[in-house]
């Protein structure tokens, strides 16, 4: 049985340049960001979402320390605070440019 024959091609590409091999040429689309016409955040994105994670985590260590008000032993609401500060800076994150 006879090897088949390995195709040359010039210049070693096999696709046309910019399009992917499982694509046809006639449908290539330009792939463009969401976001590329709306610009950089404003500077408080960032200011916002640090502030929220780091007040977010003080709460959580001051309530394990004992130090928060109204409380002598760790409160749960001020875990679940805590934790929704911290969400509330993920959240913050994910819109930042």
């Amino acid at each position: 049985m006879a090897k088949p024959q390995k195709r040359k091609v010039q210049g070693g590409r096999v696709t046309p340049k910019g399009t992917r091999a499982d694509q046809p040429r006639d449908s290539v689309q330009t792939t463009t960001s969401l976001s590329a016409g709306k610009g950089p955040s404003p500077t408080w994105v960032p200011v916002l979402m640090f502030a929220l994670l780091l007040i977010g985590m003080l709460v959580i260590i001051l309530n394990y320390m004992g130090v928060m008000p109204f409380v002598e032993d760790a409160s749960n609401w001020y875990l679940l605070l805590g934790l929704g500060l911290i969400l509330g800076g993920i959240m913050t994150a994910t819109q930042y440019r």
